[in-house]
């Protein structure tokens, strides 16, 4: 993640990024100069990493651009785009995407606020809907799966055998709902025989007897084992058909594999091994797509509604934060004429008493101030809207302001509030993208 972030800031046109990889996804929200330079810049480092040509790897893209990346974004940490539809884990995703990001100095003012307001926002649908209840992950759900493999009730695992491999943050959640789920027994098995020991410490303080090895391992555990969970970060298969059909199981005893890899971490022709039931995300995301959860459909549609109202919310508060500059510009311009005058003043009357001369400097502020009130009142609100910036636009040109004092007053934050239209790429990239105005001097 350093080194991808790394590149993309370094490219052209971006200025701040933040990468957020889950189960199935990588999403790379980036505050750029230029739209189409932009997108140029963040496929191109994805392309050079993931060693696809970028012809084929657009296939599997989506570009979300301005207000539609912000609502992706809420939508995204309220669960509304995840797999399993409310579930939490994507919180701690972003929370450590921003952290990462963080420290590679890669986030900015734009982003800080929005990775902010994104945790605010899904903290709130899941504390106000009840979303949590149309699903808890892709584990949880890829462990019932095992269960019913098992030939038992979902979530019913008690006295069972199971093989973690992958001592991650998968690992981790995996034993965890394998722990709760009643597990008799838990072995890790990990690259880094390290990492494999401190979650299988973990986990036995917790309350199941763990154990904790390589890789090479993998056949003489899955002799008696009854589940096994894959959650690796290699690029390549770890699990193959031979090592599952060379396993002599006693009696016939089932297995069923759970590959949560991404990429799969377990040959696909391993499903024909007889005696072993597979559960992969492709099946997963098939089959959660297909159900019709009418339980949690009122909960869903709350949560929608929230992340709609909060999304609108979010971009009026941009819009309006962005006429803050030329409202200080047209203060400071009132301000430089009211003192000229009152130079003006001293110079054609230097014996004014210097009380007489305060209070007539007091109400020539105070006339100034009511004249200014209602329409900078009255820009900030229109500002609000999705034609904001043309208001302020109005400003400067009736009162001759310069038009790089607005951007020397405060640095802008994301403008526009429509998707913009660019190359036809639609499921792993989310970027989200700023045009500069044509009144802001671009120094990124």
């Amino acid at each position: 993640m350093p080194k991808l972030l790394d590149e993309m800031l370094r490219a052209e046109h971006v200025s701040e990024v933040v990468l957020l990889a889950t189960c199935n996804r990588i999403e790379a929200y980036a505050v750029v100069d230029a739209f189409h330079g932009g997108l140029t810049d963040v496929t191109g480092v994805l392309a050079r990493h993931s060693g696809l040509p970028l012809t084929d790897l657009t296939d599997h893209m989506y570009v979300h651009y301005a207000a539609s990346a912000v609502q992706h974004l809420f939508a995204v940490s309220a669960g509304l785009d995840s797999m399993v539809v409310g579930e939490s884990q994507i919180l701690g995703q972003l929370r450590s995407a921003y952290a990462v990001a963080d420290d590679a100095e890669t986030v900015g003012r734009v982003l800080h606020e929005l990775s902010q307001q994104a945790l605010r926002v899904g903290k709130r649908v899941h504390a106000r809907t009840g979303i949590d209840a149309a699903g808890a992950s892709v584990v949880s759900e890829a462990l019932a799966d095992a269960s019913r493999g098992l030939g038992r009730e979902p979530g019913d695992l008690g006295g069972v055998k199971a093989v973690v491999v992958g001592a991650g943050a998968m690992g981790a959640l995996a034993a965890a709902h394998l722990r709760r789920a009643g597990a008799a027994e838990i072995v890790v098995l990990n690259r880094s025989e390290e990492r494999a020991e401190r979650l299988a410490a973990k986990t036995t303080e917790t309350g199941t007897p763990a154990r904790a090895g390589t890789l090479d391992l993998l056949p003489t555990e899955l002799a008696d084992a009854d589940v096994l969970v894959t959650c690796t970060g290699s690029v390549g298969i770890v699990v193959d058909r031979d090592a599952v059909a060379a396993v002599r199981r006693p009696g016939g005893r089932p297995l069923v594999v759970c590959d949560l890899g991404l990429p799969r971490d377990v040959d696909a022709s391993v499903v024909d091994v007889p005696g072993v039931t597979v559960v992969d995300l492709e099946t997963l995301q098939r089959r959660l797509t297909d159900r019709v959860d009418l339980d949690g459909a009122d909960a869903v549609a709350a949560a929608r509604a929230i992340v709609a109202d909060e999304a609108q919310a979010y971009l009026a508060s941009q819009r309006s934060a962005e006429v803050t500059p030329t409202v200080t510009a047209l203060r400071r311009r009132a301000s430089e004429v009211v003192d000229a005058e009152l130079l003006r003043l001293d110079s054609r009357l230097p014996d004014l008493e210097p009380d007489v001369r305060n209070e007539f400097a007091r109400s020539v502020r105070r006339v100034v101030d009511k004249l200014l009130h209602t329409p900078t009142v009255q820009v900030k609100r229109l500002a609000e809207g999705p034609d904001g910036d043309s208001y302020a636009e109005a400003l400067r040109l009736l009162f001759e302001l310069d038009p790089q004092t607005p951007a020397a007053v405060a640095t802008p934050g994301m403008t526009g509030t429509t998707a913009r239209p660019g190359d036809d790429v639609a499921a792993a990239l989310n970027v989200e993208l700023r045009e500069p105005r044509a009144d802001e001097e671009v120094t990124r």
